[in-house]
């Protein structure tokens, strides 16, 4: 993969976030099934058994169920199309609770999440090193919110994010990664209708986003697409992006360090994506308030919209 060009200051960043995605595969399992017709019935009942390194599948069905999954690597999937986790939150945090480490989660939708604290989420992490694959996540106020330690990885592909989002007192996200985590990887996911908030907040000490749709709709309200609040940095690539006209911020599509650079920052890459503005004054596609140029390359941007804002107050924060 040719992330960065040859003899780029940001080659050492390219080479360390692949070695970071070689996260470990789960020990020696067993196998616990789930489902209507199985000795454990919900995911909860296997989550109390799930020892290091089982294997969970999750037969299909509608589950008004949560559970909080404190063994480590661990593989959580369905046995099927159509498993679906709705309307049910642990400890006032999410549907699926995280505390292990290594944990793998696979083609399960999750909906409708909603705690006191409006930030309940699909799967709340706390644990090191998250990969979801595959998964749906529908109507909750944070799709996915995730911490972990300054090595953990969290890794999400081919998932969809529509209708999340929540702003009562704080904002909940798409997808929030809010701890400085080494790196999120965002890869063909979808983004649609995400409500009020931002479809993606990293903290992450490194942000990749590529080849996903990340877009408003006739319906959504998002204030950024993409929000990387204290810098680290950043590939943004290959994506199509479009603010909608009931967006809630209509100013800025990508923003950059705006809540102060904390994170070390040295390489900042916006490329080969496809921006479309359909609001009704003018955006900026990328507004940079660290202290390092964005480097933005063959871009496709269509309405009325400038491609890059320096304001390096960020940096200063």
């Amino acid at each position: 993969m040719d992330m960065i060009r040859p003899c780029h200051t940001a080659i050492a960043f390219a080479a360390a976030m692949l070695c970071a995605l070689a996260v470990p595969g789960p020990a020696k399992a067993r196998e616990l099934n789930v489902g209507p017709t199985r000795v454990l019935k919900v995911p909860s009942q296997a989550a109390t058994l799930a020892m290091t390194g089982d294997i969970i599948r999750i037969d299909p069905g509608t589950y008004a169920d949560c559970a909080v999954w404190n063994a480590s690597n661990l593989l959580i999937e369905a046995a099927g199309p159509g498993v679906t986790l709705a309307g049910k939150t642990c400890a006032e945090k999410g549907i699926f609770v995280v505390l292990g480490a290594d944990t793998t989660i696979r083609g399960i939708t999750f909906a409708n999440a909603k705690v006191i604290w409006h930030n309940g989420a699909g799967i709340r992490a706390s644990g090191n090193n998250l990969t979801v694959e595959n998964s749906r996540f529908i109507n909750n106020e944070n799709g996915i919110l995730a911490g972990g330690d300054r090595t953990s990885v969290l890794r999400i592909s081919g998932s969809e994010f529509i209708g999340n989002g929540a702003c009562i007192g704080a904002c909940a996200h798409g997808v929030y990664a809010g701890a400085p985590i080494y790196l999120l990887d965002i890869e063909n996911c979808v983004f649609l209708d995400t409500k009020i908030a931002h479809h993606i907040k990293s903290r992450a000490l490194n942000t990749v986003v590529r080849n996903s749709r990340i877009e408003d709709g006739p319906q959504g309200t998002s204030s950024y697409l993409i929000d990387i609040p204290n810098g680290g940095n950043v590939l943004i690539e290959g994506n199509t992006m479009e603010k909608g006209k009931l967006t809630s911020n209509p100013s800025v599509a990508i923003s950059i360090g705006v809540e102060g650079v904390k994170n070390p920052t040295d390489v900042l890459i916006v490329r080969h994506n496809r921006f479309t503005s359909r609001v009704s004054g003018r955006t900026t596609f990328v507004r940079d308030s660290a202290p390092v140029p964005a480097e933005l390359d063959a871009n496709t941007i269509d309405g009325d919209v400038g491609a890059l804002a320096s304001d390096p107050t960020g940096s200063t924060k």
